[in-house]
């Protein structure tokens, strides 16, 4: 027994020590439930009155979000006050400037993504609703949160983007405005007039009833391809990825009728063969 008594008396002081620490761990205890309701109602009150604000929603969660933090910053170290009362606010911010050293290296991801969540809310162009791109990944915003942006894409899968790769990269805001240019190649057969193709092309565009009419339908003599002559055909139209498939259908129905019509061709590829030696030829009997 001799061998367990200092074991014994040292169980016995941390019992006691905790014994006279449950008062005060039921106030911190009480505090926090105290911090979540005031997290709560003030949240709810910011929140109407944001409601009333022509704000993006973008900006207005993440003015919920601060202020939460906020609320819950404080209650927590109230309550680590409460329990250890020779933790001074001097000894609390010494303590968390030390700390916030090891956390930030620990968790470097973590805040980049926060941080450049706060700063992507902030910065006007990209919107909820909008369709981006960014390095190969296209979808529309459904929500952009302090660490990851939600993206559905046209075939309703969901990805999730970090933040920090959204700010570190270009991003192409498809719908930033509500029209945007579009455009094909059409060939022609190099036998045909490249005036009167370029005329057939820009009429076929009358018959399109789904373009933006006020903006200009550019028809380009491209370039000298293989086996014809290329045209770029450029329209305006309403600038989601819908409206870009629907549009390009009937322009290339529409040209191609046209061009048909006109009895002007749409050539195939055409292949020149060459032979270092000729070629004899054989007729059926093998003579």
């Amino acid at each position: 027994m001799e061998f367990f008594s200092p074991l014994y008396e040292k169980l016995e002081s941390m019992w006691a020590g905790l014994v006279k620490l449950l008062p005060l761990i039921a106030i911190a205890a009480f505090t926090l439930l105290l911090t979540w309701l005031l997290a709560r109602l003030f949240c709810s009150a910011f929140k109407a009155t944001l409601e009333k604000s022509k704000l993006r929603k973008s900006l207005k969660e993440l003015f919920i979000t601060l202020l939460k933090s906020t609320v819950w910053t404080l209650g927590v170290l109230i309550a680590i006050t409460i329990i250890f009362p020779s933790l001074t606010p001097a000894k609390l911010l010494t303590a968390l400037g030390l700390g916030s050293v090891a956390v930030g290296l620990a968790f470097k991801d973590i805040f980049e993504n926060f941080f450049a969540g706060i700063l992507i809310m902030l910065r006007k162009p990209m919107r909820i609703g909008d369709y981006v791109q960014c390095e190969g990944i296209e979808g529309k915003v459904e929500s952009i949160s302090v660490r990851e942006t939600y993206l559905r894409q046209t075939d309703d899968q969901l990805i999730l983007v970090p933040n920090s790769f959204l700010f570190k990269n270009p991003v192409s805001i498809l719908t930033d405005k509500a029209l945007r240019r579009f455009e094909i190649i059409v060939g022609v057969a190099y036998g045909e007039n490249v005036d009167q193709a370029r005329s057939v092309i820009e009429q076929a565009f009358h018959e399109i009833a789904i373009i933006e009419k006020s903006k200009p339908i550019e028809v380009y003599a491209r370039e000298f391809n293989s086996s014809s002559l290329d045209f770029t055909v450029r329209w305006w139209a309403a600038s989601t990825p819908l409206d870009m498939h629907i549009t390009r259908d009937q322009v290339v129905t529409s040209v191609k009728a046209a061009l048909d019509n006109k009895n002007i061709e749409i050539p195939f590829p055409y292949r020149t063969l060459t032979f270092k030696e000729p070629l004899s030829i054989v007729n059926k009997k093998g003579e």
